[in-house]
């Protein structure tokens, strides 16, 4: 890099002669890796980065205490639900199929001896969500842990629209999450319990993104809300942090935002760890986040991407695609394009 600042070199003036160059230099159309795929759709890399699907805390980390999960049929939500009670907390899952959510806490109570139950609820209405929780009180007593996960989301032009296409998804991640939060937390206060709040976001409420404009705007408000909420209700005994995971592969959520398949496909290229995550290691890192083991974390949205949102992020990441013979061949353009500067200094 310092050699291209040395000669006042921009970006937007390197991306430029990679793209002229490559007709002239083949060794500059060759992605530089080495080695064979891990498996289908990843990159060579994924081999040093492998996941690891066991639990990573202690057995009965959780006993005698109960999780409270929201969207916790499927996907994400059931993987933690599956791990809170592997780890022995009551789990009670929340969301509006009731069919699905019997069958997914009959599924982990057999696999884990736990109980767990399924408690129908649309998040998007408040007496709805105050029912559910009155059940989940009823059952095990107030919940210590509260994981918002339930959420809406697909891909489209912002000019499409509709007003109520915004609504439903700003309803169901920003206004549910709201709701269960504060229902939740009014409840732990009067009781003068503590408790532990959790939210899974998404790592583009950093920097925004086109085509999931509702999602991005109602995410990044969960993660001020739970920044606010952890400086102001720290003093009742409460912690609030958000997860934004990259592309993890679930059957929900990419028949929306991955409808053909390409996403998936090339998503390696774009995720410095050459492969995309797995359910196991989110709810492994959200049974961290809601354990006393993370006891003084609060405030906190902690990314989970394989590295994808730091790649996209950088203007000269795309260089990474350009091997070695390709360097050799950029640094001799470099000097080139530096002669034919300081000789039109030269004749000024």
């Amino acid at each position: 890099m310092a050699s291209l600042r040395c000669i006042g070199t921009r970006p937007s003036f390197m991306l430029s002669l990679l793209r002229q160059s490559k007709d002239q230099f083949p060794g500059l159309q060759r992605i530089h890796t080495s080695g064979a795929l891990s498996k289908e759709g990843e990159g060579p890399q994924a081999s040093y980065f492998p996941p690891v699907k066991s639990a990573m805390l202690p057995k009965d980390t959780f006993k005698g205490k109960t999780a409270f999960i929201t969207g916790g049929g499927t996907g994400l939500g059931q993987g933690m639900a599956t791990l809170l009670s592997l780890l022995g907390a009551n789990v009670v899952i929340a969301a509006r199929r009731l069919s699905v959510l019997e069958t997914t806490a009959a599924e982990i109570s057999g696999q884990t001896g736990n109980p767990v139950v399924a408690v129908q609820m649309d998040i998007r209405d408040p007496s709805a969500v105050s029912t559910a929780l009155d059940v989940c009180e009823a059952k095990f007593g107030l919940p210590n842990i509260i994981i918002n996960n339930a959420a809406g989301n697909f891909i489209s032009p912002s000019e499409r629209l509709s007003p109520n296409a915004w609504k439903t998804i700003t309803d169901i991640v920003l206004n549910g999450t709201a709701y269960v939060t504060l229902e939740a937390g009014k409840r732990l206060i009067k009781a003068e319990k503590g408790g532990v709040f959790l939210s899974i976001t998404t790592t583009y409420t950093r920097s925004g993104s086109g085509f999931v404009s509702p999602s991005a705007s109602a995410k990044a408000g969960v993660e001020a809300l739970t920044r606010s909420l952890a400086a102001e209700w720290g003093r009742y005994g409460m912690r609030f942090n958000c997860i934004a995971p990259g592309p993890i592969e679930t059957e929900g959520a990419f028949s929306r935002l991955d409808p053909t398949g390409s996403f998936a496909k090339a998503a390696h290229k774009r995720i410095p760890a050459g492969r995309m995550g797995e359910v196991e290691e989110l709810a492994n890192l959200a049974s961290y986040l809601v354990s006393d083991y993370s006891s003084w974390i609060s405030g906190e949205t902690l990314a989970m991407d394989g590295g994808s949102s730091r790649f996209m992020s950088g203007e000269f990441n795309p260089l990474i695609n350009v091997t070695s013979e390709g360097w050799n061949e950029i640094a001799k353009l470099i000097r080139q394009k530096g002669k034919e500067k300081l000789h039109i200094s030269a004749k000024l």
